[in-house]
């Protein structure tokens, strides 16, 4: 397995709080709770005082703080207060230690029990933070005589499984091909292109504008032109051959004058009589003898025969298809096989994503989507890309599962999957789905079975449904 990235996206919000007892100058806590509510977090610690023993002059600040890496909020504080202290604030009209909000009581006059309580907005470097408690113990003039922190609680945010992206594989040569079909008209008989005759002018513009749209793009090189005619069934058959083989050699000419492509780098092909193209027509079609004409074409009849028996057998359903599916038989198939030189410069690339999705290959969209910051908008942007130019590759529509997934988008995630394949990535993926989708139990099924044949990254979501079952 290629499992060259492993990415891992926060949606949505989950408790986990730990909480254990803290002894700080007499203090202890118990009951404590740190979770996420909403866009906010809230704290709640019952502060156990009654071992807590101050001198006449002393104070004893509790502060409870949160913080991460280089964050940290610090909340309101408790104050309590000897009976000098208290009264010494009191009597000078002053705020106590740490301001108007800290929440103040005189030593003698304070609960056993404390119930603090706090509510703070949420950022996201919250995720994975930890709640302290800070107990200062102040002398005269506000100066601290001894400060000690503790652990209380931890707050794990919220926990989604992992999503692979999956590196494609690697071309060695990036090819390409274009096809069309072109209508051009000839009068009866004839060999000759006449560029203003019927609807020639637009039918030989979809000739030059396909080949065009690759020529002039100087990352492209054409590698070959190939052009396969084709007459209609009217007898007989050996004109048709000749029809069909002098009108595709007009085409090719017409071609040649307006390129001057190599000698011979133009192939061409004929096929006399479209009988084919007449059978998918006629099966489309609602005449009263399809199934009868069918029968014909099917059989093992020579082309004259079965025309004249369709003719004469059924003249008004000829007359019909000869109006409305005839003209239409009388065609020109061009194919051009091209070459897209390889991108590797990230910058490069990202400017041909936005100007020429189509000459990158699944690994370019890839390398490119790994420079981007995982989960952004222009890192969704890319794959979403990526499945846009190759819509029925397996690992196009994981990868895209998986961008569909991280921004809560189930419904095209589904569609995705349904085109994933069968890889053990892809089943993985489709554990995940079940897991956001809180279907825990059909998750817990395929995270079993891919973790068995060596994902190792479902074990973790196992130990979590394995967890919340618990609970």
């Amino acid at each position: 397995m290629k499992r060259i990235a492993i990415i891992v996206i926060m949606l949505a919000a989950t408790v986990a709080a730990y909480a254990q007892e803290a002894g700080l100058a007499g203090m202890k806590a118990e009951n404590v709770s740190y979770t996420k509510n909403g866009d906010y977090m809230a704290v709640t610690i019952d502060m156990l005082t009654s071992d807590i023993d101050l001198k006449h002059d002393r104070a004893l600040v509790i502060t409870p703080y949160v913080t991460n890496a280089d964050s940290t909020v610090t909340l309101k504080s408790v104050g309590l207060y000897s009976y000098t202290r208290w009264h010494y604030y009191k009597r000078n009209g002053e705020t106590m230690i740490t301001g108007s909000d800290e929440t103040s009581f005189m030593k003698k006059e304070t609960p056993e029990v404390v119930s603090y309580e706090a509510v703070f907005p949420y950022h996201p470097w919250m995720d994975g933070s930890k709640l302290h408690v800070k107990v200062s113990e102040y002398g005269c003039c506000s100066k601290i005589i001894k400060e000690d922190s503790a652990y209380l609680a931890g707050y794990e945010g919220p926990y989604y499984p992992e999503f692979l992206y999956i590196s494609p594989k690697a071309e060695i040569e990036k090819t390409r091909f274009l096809s069309g079909t072109a209508y051009i008209g000839f009068p009866v008989n004839e060999t000759v292109i006449y560029p203003n005759f019927q609807n020639n002018v637009a039918e030989l513009g979809k000739i030059r504008s396909t080949i065009d749209s690759v020529r002039n793009d100087s990352d492209v090189t054409i590698k070959s032109l190939a052009i396969k005619g084709f007459a209609s069934p009217e007898s007989p058959y050996d004109n048709n051959a000749r029809l069909a083989a002098g009108r595709t050699e007009a085409v090719k000419q017409y071609v040649n004058d307006l390129y001057h492509f190599a000698p011979d780098f133009i192939q061409t092909s004929y096929e006399p009589e479209d009988w084919e193209g007449l059978r998918k027509m006629v099966m489309e079609s609602n005449l009263p003898h399809k199934a009868e004409i069918i029968g014909l074409i099917d059989s093992d009849r020579e082309p004259d025969n079965k025309e004249w028996k369709i003719k004469s057998v059924y003249k008004d359903d000829y007359r019909y298809m000869l109006d409305n599916f005839y003209p239409y038989l009388r065609h020109s198939d061009y194919f051009i096989e091209y070459v897209i030189r390889s991108y590797s410069d990230p910058k490069e690339i990202g400017v041909v994503i936005k100007t020429k999705p189509q000459n990158l290959s699944l690994e370019e969209f890839y390398a490119y989507a790994m420079t981007l910051e995982a989960g952004s908008p222009e890192f969704v942007e890319v794959f979403e890309t990526a499945v846009r130019m190759y819509p029925t590759d397996e690992v196009a529509n994981l990868n895209a599962a998986n961008t569909a997934m991280s921004r809560g988008d189930m419904n095209n995630a589904l569609r995705y999957l349904d085109k994933a394949g069968n890889s053990l990535e892809a089943e993985y993926a489709r554990g995940v789905y079940e897991f956001l989708h809180e279907n825990y139990n059909a998750a817990k099924e395929i995270f079993e079975k891919v973790l068995e044949a060596g994902v190792e990254q479902a074990r973790e979501p196992i130990e979590k449904i394995n967890k919340y079952n618990k609970l």
